[in-house]
Order: structure tokens, then C-alpha cells, then sequence
């Protein structure tokens, strides 16, 4: 049983289910479409950071059985800090058109973890942190507001020490695992456009990193997938 939270590629080949994620707002109508369309397919519904400028008019879409969270949403730093107001802003509206949806959120945090913090501080705690890769400090607060821990294929490349270093001290019922395909393809298929059916990859190192068997570790994953996004569960 595999599960990838967090893919931008349409296919559940090779996995069982997958949490297809929007970014583009021109692209909200087709990953809606491609999760009413596939049994194995649902989704999250955002606006990336990167798209400053659109307008949040997804909340209609929100109380879709097929839509389970608020997302991806956040802050990115990584080419500076120019645009850090108008995407706080941004930000801040998709958190609250969530809190009213009541889903969690997938947070994307690329060298903003301050503020971060500072636009979730009194927001109702659920969610997850997306393909993170930032020090175990960051994590443990963001695990003390209700989140989730995320590992993407970014922690089976060679020099990602620190980030496997991070995840073994994560509490193992607060980590799920995710493609971000068609980015981050892990080891042995690094360089190579990422899919869901290279999940199996990352669920192996974080199998080594917690030695837990790798059946195990599935169970896990697949259960803390589930408890997050909890539209995933057949029977609710």
C-alpha cells in the first residue's frame, strides 16, 4: 500500500493513491477534473506562492469528496524577499478560506521559515509541511502546532545528511511522504522527471533511517496519510 501526498503528475501508476496538487491557478479546473475522474486520484486545491497576483476562487470546489486539503500554499524566499508582503497576503486568505472549509493545509516554505511561523501564529492547527528540507528546530515547532512532516525524494540524494538526520528524530506517526513529482526524483532516478511510481524510493529510506521494516513502514505512512487528510478514509 503507497501513497504520494503531494504530486503535480495525474497518474496513480505504481502507487494506490495519490493527492494530486494544484499551483498554477490556470491549472485548479484540471487537477479537479483529473481527481473526479480517477478513483485512486485526489486533491488538494491552492495557489503556489510563486503565482502573486491571482485571486483565491476555488471555495466552491472545497466541499468536493475528492478534495481533501487547502493547498499548496506558503511562502517563497529563495530568489528574495521583494515580493514577502503581497505573499503573506496571499497566504494568509488561503489559510482562511481552509479554516472555513475546515481542511488542512500543504504548506510550501522555501527559506521563510520565520515567517511562516509568524502567519500561522492563532491559525487552527492542521496540516503539512511539503517536501521539507529545512533543520529539526523548524520541524519541532511546526510538529507542536499539529503539522505533519513531509519527506520527499530530496532525502535519499547523497549529500542529504541533515535532512535524514531531521527525519529520524521526527515522531514516526507524524511523517507521510510524497513525490512532488515531476521534481525531486530520489536515488537511483535522480535527474530523470519525477512520478508517483517512484514513491517506493523515499518509503525505503525512511524505512533505513527508522529501521522499521519496509512493509511496516507502508502501514505507517499510508495510516498517517490518512489521518491527515481525512477525506481519504472510504468510510467518511
Amino acid at each position: 500500500m503507497l501513497i504520494d501526498t503531494h504530486t503535480h503528475v495525474a497518474s496513480a501508476d505504481g502507487v494506490d493513491k495519490i493527492i494530486l496538487s494544484s499551483a498554477d491557478p490556470e491549472n485548479i479546473e484540471s487537477v479537479f477534473n483529473a481527481a473526479q475522474n480517477n478513483p485512486n486520484i485526489f486533491c488538494t486545491i491552492g495557489i503556489h506562492p510563486e503565482y502573486l497576483g491571482a485571486e483565491p476562487d476555488y471555495e466552491h470546489l472545497l466541499n468536493n469528496p475528492k478534495v481533501v486539503g487547502v493547498g499548496e500554499i506558503g511562502l517563497d524566499y529563495h530568489y528574495g524577499m521583494d515580493s514577502a508582503k503581497a505573499q503573506k497576503a496571499l497566504f494568509e486568505k488561503q489559510l482562511e478560506i481552509a479554516r472555513r472549509a475546515k481542511l488542512p493545509v500543504a504548506i510550501h516554505s522555501r527559506e521563510a521559515e520565520n515567517d511562516t511561523m509568524e502567519v500561522l501564529t492563532g491559525m487552527p492547527a492542521g496540516g503539512v509541511m511539503h517536501c521539507f528540507t529545512s533543520g529539526y528546530d523548524f520541524a519541532r515547532t511546526m510538529l507542536d502546532r499539529g503539522f505533519y512532516i513531509s519527506a520527499s525524494g530530496i532525502i535519499t540524494f547523497k549529500n542529504s545528511h541533515a535532512i535524514r538526520e531531521t527525519f529520524s528524530k521526527i515522531p514516526t506517526d507524524r511523517i507521510v511522504a510524497e513525490t512532488d513529482a515531476p521534481w525531486c526524483a530520489p536515488i537511483p532516478y535522480r535527474g530523470q522527471n519525477c512520478t508517483p511510481a517512484m514513491m517506493i524510493e523515499t518509503v525505503k529510506c525512511l524505512s533505513e533511517i527508522k529501521q522499521i521494516a519496509l512493509i511496516e513502514m507502508q502501514e505507517i505512512l499510508w495510516n498517517n496519510s490518512h489521518e491527515l487528510y481525512g477525506k481519504l478514509w472510504p468510510e467518511r
